[in-house]
């Protein structure tokens, strides 16, 4: 029997952690297989609820974001004949470990993008979760994006806090968008987990845009929410148990942007009517240019980064 272990901020985020458990269902539903689940509420539970998880024999067993590294680290190595998997992790060793990364950055640059084509007033904003480089790279991405389409934009950039909490405070959230649309900003993308729905509630009561993150959060706010910049971790999911359920498990990292179908904006009937066929031609323009190189959208987290904006105050 298959596990997944949820990282703070919630199953039911509708972001994150949402979408890792809609990957878990979506093999459910498939193969008729249940599968062991665990949602972590303090940081101090990491490492004994994976190795729990590991003496009941569960395998595989799938971890949900960086913060548990460290315990999957020891764990892994505790258990060889398991296999296991971890999402927004890339320098683990293990033959034994699936690492997901993804290409934040790529995603964050097209929604960025069409933020800035649809902003009236020429200033859209950004409300991150726990401050860390990981959701810098999504702001540094988003404001390329904006700044690919209006060299002159103005981006107000702002994280929620410093600790785990950040990713679990939507009232948090709603006041910081809030304080960006005084500024003047008229469309907001929030990478900050379940503190996002406070930014989306508050630029609905407000009359501004919205950009959901991780899940295709469109649904939340029709008329309201721009897109999504989707990361496809339901499919981390979904393949980690698929694989190991064939026989096929596949240790390695997984590096997945847009070329890859990692990351994307989100379109359907809920935004149909706020992206028009230009703004779509657009788009696809740019998301093709990525593809092929010729347009080269920075990592916050390289070494040669050297972008200068409001992503990286």
């Amino acid at each position: 029997m298959p596990a997944v272990i949820f990282d703070m901020g919630g199953k039911f985020d509708k972001s994150f952690n949402e979408s890792a458990y809609n990957g878990a269902e979506r093999f459910k539903a498939e193969t008729d297989v249940e599968y062991l689940e665990f949602e972590i509420t303090d940081p101090s539970q990491r490492e004994g609820a994976l190795r729990q998880m590991a003496e009941l024999g569960a395998n595989p067993i799938v971890v949900m974001g960086f913060a548990q590294a460290d315990a999957m680290a020891v764990v892994a190595a505790e258990f060889p004949d398991t296999n296991f998997g971890i999402v927004d992790v890339g320098w683990l060793g293990g033959d034994n470990l699936r690492q997901y990364i993804y290409k934040e950055h790529e995603g964050s640059f097209l929604v960025g993008a069409l933020a800035a084509m649809a902003s009236e007033t020429g200033a859209v904003s950004f409300v991150g979760g726990m401050d860390i480089p990981l959701i810098r790279r999504f702001a540094c991405g988003y404001e390329q994006g904006v700044r690919a389409v209006n060299a002159d934009a103005t981006v107000i950039v702002n994280m929620t806090g410093t600790t785990p909490a950040a990713w679990g405070n939507p009232t948090r959230g709603a006041e910081l968008a809030r304080g960006q649309f005084d500024q003047g900003a008229d469309v907001v993308f929030a990478a900050a987990g379940g503190t996002g729905v406070g930014v989306y509630q508050a630029a609905a009561d407000s009359g501004k845009m919205a950009i959901g993150v991780d899940a295709n959060q469109n649904y939340l706010h029709p008329g309201v929410m721009l897109s999504s910049m989707v990361k496809r971790v339901d499919n981390a999911v979904y393949d980690t148990f698929m694989s190991a359920m064939n026989d096929e498990f596949e240790a390695g990292v997984f590096d997945l942007g847009l070329a890859e179908a990692g990351v994307g904006a989100a379109m359907d009937e809920y935004n149909a009517d706020m992206v028009s066929d230009e703004m779509m031609a657009s788009l696809a323009e740019l998301e093709a240019g990525i593809i092929a190189g010729d347009i080269v959208v920075q990592n916050f987290t390289d070494a040669d980064f050297s972008f200068e904006g409001s992503c990286v105050n």
